[in-house]
C-alpha cells in the first residue's frame, strides 16, 4: 500500500521519536498479518507497518503531517482521504 500511495520505491520521512519497533517480534507479527513495509536504509529500524487485509491501515514513524498542506496533502493522508470515501 505504501508503495503504490507514494508512486515510488523509496522515500525519505523525518523519524519522528525514539521508540522503536521491537524487531524481536517482527517475524512473529508477520506470521499474523503485519507487514513491515518501510525500513530505514540500514533496515534495522521499522518506518511503516500496514495490515495485509485491512482496507486502509498503515501506520509511520514518521511525521507526515511535516509535509502536508492544504493543497498538497501527504500521499498518507490523501489515501486515508480516498479509503474513508469508499
Amino acid at each position: 500500500m505504501a508503495n503504490k500511495l507514494y508512486g515510488q520505491i523509496q522515500i525519505q520521512e523525518r523519524h519522528r521519536h525514539r521508540y522503536e519497533y521491537n524487531n524481536k517480534y517482527k517475524e512473529e507479527m508477520e506470521k499474523h498479518g503485519l507487514l513491515c513495509s518501510g525500513v530505514s536504509p540500514n533496515e534495522k529500524l521499522v518506518e511503516i507497518v500496514e495490515l495485509k487485509e485491512h482496507p486502509y491501515f498503515i501506520a509511520s514513524q514518521f511525521h507526515p503531517e511535516f509535509k502536508s498542506r492544504p493543497d498538497r496533502p501527504h500521499p498518507l493522508f490523501k489515501g486515508l482521504i480516498k479509503a474513508a470515501k469508499k
